[in-house]
């Protein structure tokens, strides 16, 4: 369950009426690796094997995507807590284990709490120029997106991961209070399901930070495209990392701010420039 009925007056001019609305839940993630915290992370309950396999992964905590390690989960139920604990072989551990996070990371911002940003030079080749998208095909990526959105139409309070091949068939739709919940979910989904490397795109229903394009490479996801705006900083980490990042996907229409080459037809990019 996703949402959570709550009482509450609205107030519209001179009118008060009661109203129940549906809102998103939020709940409290424990990660807890070879009997060790890891992280704790607010997340909207669901999908939470796939968000720790993803959040695995995107960290560089557990590299392999052919290893997934068993995972228990357990809640007090007077508590907002629910604790992750899994095993992972000491020599499967990633180098960022021992100097990746604190104890708390919030839903809205995936980097809080990180000790350090990750270095563009240490993050391994960018990825190549091997296809082409079809602007067209983006935006009609979003019309499906919008329609698998139940959570959001809702209660308005979830943001979306959506992932698709190349030619736009649909892989993995995963919703969370945080956007970088989301797109960890997609990829755990697709790690699970032996379906990462068919990704080619991935759509999200907020803005682009920086972590996001960093949890979109190590995905090997060359295409990116968000309703809303990168930073500046989400950009200069796509250029260098070979994704290709559309954002404002709104209305049929859509800006390019990397490795645009890569977009297919290029008259009609330029016509838009």
């Amino acid at each position: 369950m996703a949402t959570r009925k709550y009482e509450a007056k609205k107030f519209d001019r001179d009118q008060i009426d009661e109203t129940r609305d549906s809102l998103t839940i939020e709940e409290a993630l424990q990660i807890i690796i070879n009997d060790e915290p890891f992280t704790v992370t607010m997340r909207t309950p669901g999908d939470d094997a796939m968000l720790v396999r993803g959040l695995l992964h995107s960290e560089g905590i557990l590299t392999s995507p052919e290893y997934s390690p068993e995972i228990s989960f357990s809640q007090d139920e007077q508590s907002i807590l629910t604790e992750a604990r899994l095993t992972i072989p000491s020599e499967l551990l990633g180098h960022a284990y021992t100097n990746s996070r604190s104890l708390l990371s919030v839903s809205s911002c995936g980097i809080c709490g990180k000790t350090e940003l990750e270095d563009r030079s240490s993050l391994g080749e960018k990825l190549g120029d091997h296809h082409q998208v079809d602007i067209q095909m983006i935006h009609g990526l979003f019309d499906t997106m919008h329609t698998m959105q139940s959570n959001f139409h809702e209660s308005g309070g979830t943001h979306a991961a959506v992932a698709f091949t190349l030619k736009g068939h649909l892989l993995s739709v995963k919703e969370d209070i945080g956007r970088h919940n989301a797109v960890d979910k997609v990829i755990g989904d697709l790690i699970l399901s032996s379906r990462l490397r068919q990704a080619a795109v991935l759509t999200v229903s907020g803005r682009i930070s920086y972590e996001i394009i960093i949890k979109c490479f190590k995905a090997g996801i060359p295409f990116l495209a968000a309703v809303s705006a990168p930073s500046s900083l989400a950009v200069d980490y796509a250029k260098e990392l070979g994704i290709t990042l559309f954002a404002f996907c709104r209305d049929q229409r859509a800006t390019c701010y990397s490795n645009a080459h890569r977009v297919s037809p290029l008259s009609e990019l330029s016509k838009a420039s």
